[in-house]
C-alpha cells in the first residue's frame, strides 16, 4: 500500500524494530530499513534485508550510492519516515538540522510525515535539552509514539522504554492510511494567502500572510479523502497538490472565485487574509515619485464570508462555514462578535501579535469557537492546528448527519 522508511538507531530496543517491520508488512506496507552505525551493533543488517527483501542502507558512502543520490530518491518515494527506536542523539540531530549520516540526511530531505518512537534512559528523556528538542520537532509537525513505563535496559524503572511494536505499527498505519473520515467524498473549499490591491502597475497594498495555514488545511482535508478546491492569493510558498487550484490576486478576484465554487461545496474554510480595503481607482501607469505626501482613496471590499452566509442553501446549513479572525489584542472576544455578526458555524481566532502565531510563521496558537463550545489550541505546527480544526468540522458534519436521520 505504501513505502515506509524504517529508521533504526542505536538502542537496545533495536531488536523490537524487527517486529515493527513485520507488523507494517502484515498491514500491506513495503518497508526499506535505514540503520545507523550504532544500530548495527545491536541487530545485524542482514536480518532486515531478509525480512524486507531490500538492501539495508547503513551508510551514505556505500559505493555507487552517491551516483543515485539515494537519500533524495528515497525521500521522494516514501509515504512515511518512521524511526523506532529513536535515541536522544537522533532527536537532537533532527531538531538542529545535523545531517552527518544517511538517516539524518533523509530526515532533512523528505517531505513525508515523520513519526518518532523515542527510547532512552528515563533521566535522559526528562532532561531539558531532550524535552526542548522534542518540543521543537513537535512544532514542526513531527509526531511521536510515547515511550512506555517499566524496566529499562539500564536496570532502572521508569518511562523511556520503546513503545510496544503493535502501538507503533498502529500509529504508523493511521498516518499513511488515516481512518475513515466524514470528509471522505465531501467537497471542501479552502481560501489561503493574502490579496494584493494594486495602486498602479508596480505598487500594491498587501499583508504579510504566507498562506501556510490555508495550505495546511487543504493538504489535511485531501489526506482525509475530501475533494479540495484551493483558492490561493499571491503566496511566496508552493501550494500543496489540490483537486482544483484557483490562483487569484485581489479581494475582488477571490470573491468571484469563492462565490463561483461555493455552491458545489459541503464546507467552506476561509483562511485567506482578504484585504478589507482596496484602492478606489488604480492608476493605469506607474505614478512618478513626488516630493510631497501621496493620498490614496480606499474603499471597502466585499465581505466574502457575509455573502457566503446569505447563500440560499445556508437555510439548510450548506455549506458549513468556517472563518478565521486574525486579530491583535482580545482576539477571542473579537472573534466571537465576528462569528455572531456574520452568522457562520465556526470561527478560528488567533492573535497575530503573539510570537510564533502571526503571519508567515510555521506555528500557530488559536481558539476554535463554535455554537456553545470553544477549544483552545496551544502553540504548535500549523499542520497540527489544521488537524484540530478539521476534527471540529468532522464532528459538526457527523452531528448534522445524525440529526438528519429519519426516526421511526
Amino acid at each position: 500500500m505504501a513505502l515506509i522508511a524504517l529508521g533504526v538507531t542505536g538502542g537496545i530496543g533495536a531488536y523490537k524494530a524487527v517486529e515493527v517491520c513485520r507488523g507494517l508488512q502484515k498491514q500491506g506496507h513495503d518497508v526499506v530499513a535505514v540503520m545507523t552505525r550504532s544500530a548495527t551493533r545491536f541487530v545485524g543488517s542482514v536480518t532486515f534485508e531478509a525480512i524486507t527483501r531490500r538492501p539495508v542502507i547503513t551508510s551514505q558512502w556505500t559505493p555507487g550510492m552517491n551516483a543515485e543520490i539515494e537519500h533524495i530518491a528515497i525521500a521522494d518515494e516514501i509515504a512515511l519516515l518512521l524511526v523506532a527506536p529513536c535515541t536522544a542523539n537522533a532527536i537532537g540531530k533532527f531538531a538542529h538540522g545535523i545531517a552527518d549520516d544517511f538517516l539524518s540526511s533523509l530526515y532533512l530531505a523528505t517531505q513525508a510525515p515523520v513519526l518518532l518512537a523515542p527510547a532512552m534512559n528515563s533521566h535522559m528523556l526528562a532532561h531539558e535539552a531532550v524535552q526542548q528538542n522534542v518540543a521543537t520537532l513537535s512544532a514542526r509537525g513531527v509526531r511521536f509514539v510515547e515511550p512506555g513505563d517499566g524496566y529499562l535496559a539500564c536496570g532502572w524503572i521508569g518511562q523511556g522504554r520503546l513503545a510496544e511494536p503493535a502501538a507503533i505499527v498502529s500509529t504508523a498505519c493511521d498516518v499513511v492510511s488515516p481512518p475513515d473520515s466524514p470528509l471522505r467524498g465531501r467537497h471542501i473549499l479552502v481560501s489561503a494567502g493574502p490579496t494584493y490591491e494594486d495602486i498602479d502597475p508596480v505598487r500594491y497594498v498587501g499583508n504579510r500572510s504566507s498562506g501556510r495555514m490555508g495550505f495546511a488545511l487543504a493538504e489535511e482535508a485531501q489526506r482525509r479523502g475530501a475533494t479540495v478546491t484551493l483558492v490561493a492569493g499571491p503566496t511566496s510558498i508552493v501550494p500543496p497538490t489540490a483537486t482544483e487550484l484557483i490562483r487569484v490576486r485581489s479581494a475582488s478576484d477571490m470573491h468571484r472565485a469563492v462565490m463561483g465554487a461555493a455552491p458545489r461545496a459541503d464546507v467552506v474554510i476561509m483562511a485567506a487574509a482578504v484585504a478589507d480595503y482596496t484602492v478606489g481607482a488604480p492608476a493605469p501607469q506607474k505614478q512618478p515619485k513626488a516630493d510631497g505626501p501621496i493620498t490614496l482613496t480606499l474603499r471597502r471590499t466585499t465581505d466574502i464570508l457575509a455573502d457566503l452566509a446569505e447563500l440560499p442553501s445556508r437555510r439548510s446549513g450548506v455549506p458549513l462555514l468556517v472563518g478565521f479572525a486574525a486579530e491583535t489584542g482580545d482576539a477571542v472576544a473579537k472573534a466571537r462578535a465576528k462569528r455572531a455578526r456574520k452568522q457562520i458555524d465556526v470561527i478560528v481566532a488567533n492573535d497575530v501579535s503573539v510570537a510564533g502565531a502571526g503571519f508567515d510563521a510555521e506555528t500557530n496558537k488559536v481558539t476554535i469557537i463554535g455554537e456553545g463550545h470553544e477549544q483552545h489550541v496551544p502553540l504548535q505546527s500549523k499542520r497540527r492546528v489544521a488537524q484540530v480544526v478539521l476534527e471540529q468540522v468532522e464532528a459538526l458534519l457527523a452531528a448534522r448527519s445524525h440529526t438528519a436521520l429519519p426516526t421511526s
